[in-house]
């Protein structure tokens, strides 16, 4: 209302108009922005929820798209196939995790994939996982084979 109140003495000296007619313009004014303010901030969408892990079969899916593929160690043809299968298992390692099922119902696919990530540690280094290439293809093969006896997990 001070803003309101300021707004009439400055309209009235600049506009020579009635006290009447200005103060209601400028009340007018005033509540046609704070109402224009608000309603700005209700259409302003709300920010998106961050994605939680993907579906066991939805980051399976991605997983199983790796089976047909490999490479050879020391070709120079490998960061990017063990790096996709090392994110594969790591999403799908934490969709069964987060899985209403519970990790308990998941305890083989996530103990073998428990024991590749010690084994890989923090290094994500082409060498580093061309070392441990047999882990990871076979932690993606055995992982495979529990989910192919488990359909209901993935169907």
């Amino acid at each position: 209302m001070v803003v309101a109140a300021a707004l009439v003495s400055c309209t009235q000296a600049s506009s020579g108009g009635g006290p009447d007619a200005d103060a209601a313009r400028t009340v007018d004014s005033v509540e046609n922005a704070d109402r224009a303010e608000r309603e700005a901030g209700e259409a302003e969408p709300a920010a998106a929820p961050s994605p939680g892990p993907a579906l066991v079969r939805d980051a399976f899916a991605t997983l199983q798209a790796t089976l047909n593929d490999t490479c050879t160690p020391g070709a120079g043809d490998c960061a990017y196939f063990l790096g996709r299968v090392t994110r594969e298992l790591t999403e799908l390692d934490e969709s069964m995790r987060a899985d209403t099922k519970g990790p308990g119902h998941f305890k083989k696919p996530l103990a073998d994939m428990k024991a590749l990530f010690t084994k890989l540690g923090d290094d994500r280094s082409e060498p580093h996982l061309e070392k441990h290439f047999s882990e990871i293809v076979g932690t993606r093969d055995s992982v495979n084979t529990w989910m192919q006896d488990h359909p209901d997990d993935y169907r």
